[in-house]
């Protein structure tokens, strides 16, 4: 299957060009090195683009040409499939070959999903260098940690050289500002030659508001339904097929091009789509077909905040198939014990019981009634495996749709981030770090744009003004490039005085704990147990013949854990620091923890 779109270099100084234009009656592509324009006339054979409203041709040019299409003599616009957009959104598109890069990972196949430690980036702010080259300086520290995996934020262009990355518009294009797709192919080969994979995530939920072309070329939009920004993605109106196709195609571009290994899927509860076969689940085959022919992983990880296991389910037990989900739920009953806060949805979790029930099931909302909602909440989870979650303590939206930016190392005391290391890394799932918090990050991690249009700025402003109306908060201007400044991490902080003392060891050595204790990483449902006795939760988990069991104290005051077997003082070896036993029990500070680990074919939860 040729699944291409675009400008696609075919050799001997030739470019096959092939856009979906239904709504026009006539394209042109015009070349700005000659100021040629060319009538696109039939496809190619064999494009992905091969149907109705489909226009291409072969054209004399070479890589580093830039064009632009005409649209019926009237509308001059990129190509809505650009690899490269050199001089940004408004600009014109650039002829690429990504199929020219040279590879140096035929040997690298990253670690199982389920054995994966993540590691969330933003690329414009990981380091002073706002680009890929400078983030690649970094990976030997990611790797010394025991990161297995980098995921990276949204690199689809967007307006500006400032943004989070939803506000894409050239879902094939990588932001020039970063390095441009070439910069993003080194980023990814040096990562495997370090043993990292890559999961990017990709917005096909929406595209950006400033600069969007697509509804120029055809209806990738469709009024019919709504979300939270505009009108839904067309995936099951009129002219859907092609639209299906178009985000299919920009999901095998970052697999077979970019060789990334896993694609996270934002906010899939607003891919409205009511077809018999949905567009996720077509999406998922189509990944499954490129992990068979290229023999490296696809991974589909889903944002989902409807709590439904069929994300994840089989599609034969009618679900959509995809890999793994975010668990929402995991990040809101801890940070609800950590901070006390009980606006929004934490007014929803209450304690240790909540915390437990996301270890021990999965979702914490499985159907019954959330006050925040005003409705009953999410379907019951506990058949999942563990390694279907994709758990954290913090993450970007977490930490940067905070009015402030504030990230978790600057609203509790440094007992509480060791503890919250402990139950993220030491819990059934798939964890992932929010860069920064290995060693107590304190910078804020902001919402910022860089919008050229000021009406669009403005409103952006004047919405998160809105959005954040406390008295007790200054909320940061997402519109003022100081408020990305502050939000740039310095790679030194994780080296000097900055660096919070003990946590990034603490971090280290629990990762390196998952990785020599199979029971933390495959464990699956049956053999996981959490309860919460007062504040104290117990979690249990076995894998052939070897258990371990951790106590975490969320609580401010002296707790015991109840550890079997206590008599005999060779049952139970303790990991990381030991401490006291006694016949009552394992005692713990306020807000402390300890795990054991014993080889008892039987131990009691």
């Amino acid at each position: 299957m040729n699944w291409r779109l675009g400008a696609l270099p075919v050799g001997d100084g030739r470019t096959s060009f092939s856009v979906w234009a239904p709504q026009a009656k006539r394209v042109d592509v015009r070349l700005l090195s000659t100021g040629e324009r060319i009538a696109l006339t039939d496809p190619p054979s064999g494009t992905a683009s091969c149907a109705e409203g489909t226009f291409g041709r072969l054209v004399e040019c070479e890589p580093g040409t830039r064009y632009r299409y005409i649209l019926d003599d009237s509308l001059e616009r990129p190509d809505p499939a650009s690899a490269s957009q050199p001089e940004g959104i408004h600009g014109p598109s650039e002829v690429v070959d990504l199929t020219a890069y040279g590879w140096h990972d035929d040997a690298f196949r990253p670690v199982p999903l389920r054995d994966a430690v993540l590691y969330e980036l933003h690329v414009g702010t990981f380091t002073p260098g706002q680009t890929f080259a400078a983030a690649v300086a970094v990976l030997d520290d990611l790797v010394e940690l025991g990161v297995t995996a980098v995921e990276l934020m949204p690199v689809a262009q967007f307006p500006g050289a400032r943004n989070w990355g939803y506000d894409g518009v050239f879902p094939f294009a990588v932001q020039n500002s970063y390095g441009g797709p070439l910069g993003m192919q080194r980023f990814v080969d040096e990562c495997h030659q370090r043993g990292l994979a890559v999961i990017l995530d990709v917005v096909y939920n929406h595209f950006g508001p400033e600069g969007n072309v697509l509804p120029d070329f055809g209806p990738y939009l469709t009024e019919r339904y709504r979300t939270p920004w505009g009108p839904a993605v067309n995936l099951d109106g009129p002219g859907c097929d092609g639209v299906r196709r178009y985000l299919t195609a920009n999901a095998l571009q970052w697999f077979e091009d970019f060789h990334v290994d896993g694609l996270r899927l934002d906010a899939v509860h607003e891919i409205v789509d009511r077809s018999a076969t949905p567009f996720l689940a077509e999406l998922a085959e189509a990944a499954r077909d490129s992990s068979e022919r290229s023999g490296r992983p696809a991974w589909l990880i889903a944002e989902s905040a409807d709590n439904n296991p069929l994300v994840v389910s089989p599609r034969e037990l009618g679900g959509l198939g995809l890999r793994a989900q975010w668990n929402d739920d995991f990040h809101h009953a801890l940070h609800r014990v950590l901070t006390g806060e009980e606006s929004g949805y934490y007014r929803d979790y209450h304690g240790s019981d909540d915390v437990a029930r996301a270890m021990d099931q999965g979702f914490v909302y499985q159907g019954q009634y959330s006050a925040f909602r005003g409705h009953r909440h999410g379907a019951p989870s506990v058949g999942l495996d563990p390694s279907r979650f994709v758990v954290f303590a913090q993450n970007h939206d977490q930490v940067g749709n905070r009015a402030d930016g504030a990230r978790l190392a600057s609203l509790v005391a440094p007992e509480l981030l060791r503890l919250a290391a402990a139950i993220l890394l030491l819990a059934p799932g798939i964890p992932l770090l929010f860069m920064g918090e290995e060693y107590g990050e304190t910078a804020p991690f902001a919402y910022f744009v860089d919008h050229g249009d000021p009406d669009l700025l403005d409103a952006v402003r004047r919405g998160r003004a809105r959005e954040h109306e406390r008295p007790d908060v200054d909320v940061l201007d997402p519109g003022d490039e100081e408020t990305f400044g502050r939000s740039i991490l310095d790679p030194a902080r994780r080296r000097g005085d900055q660096a919070l003392p003990g946590l990034m060891d603490l971090y280290r050595d629990l990762i390196a704990v998952r990785a020599a204790e199979p029971a933390l990483r495959r464990a699956g449902r049956s053999a996981t147990t959490a309860c919460a006795h007062g504040p104290v939760v117990t979690l249990t988990r076995s894998h052939r013949g070897t258990t371990l069991m951790s106590f975490f104290n969320l609580s401010p005051s002296d707790a015991v854990g109840a550890l079997p077997g206590l008599g005999d003082d060779t049952a139970w070896e303790e990991l990381l620091e030991p401490g006291p036993r006694s016949q009552t029990g394992v005692p713990l500070e306020p807000w402390g923890f300890r795990v054991f680990r014993t080889a008892l074919e039987t131990v009691a939860p």
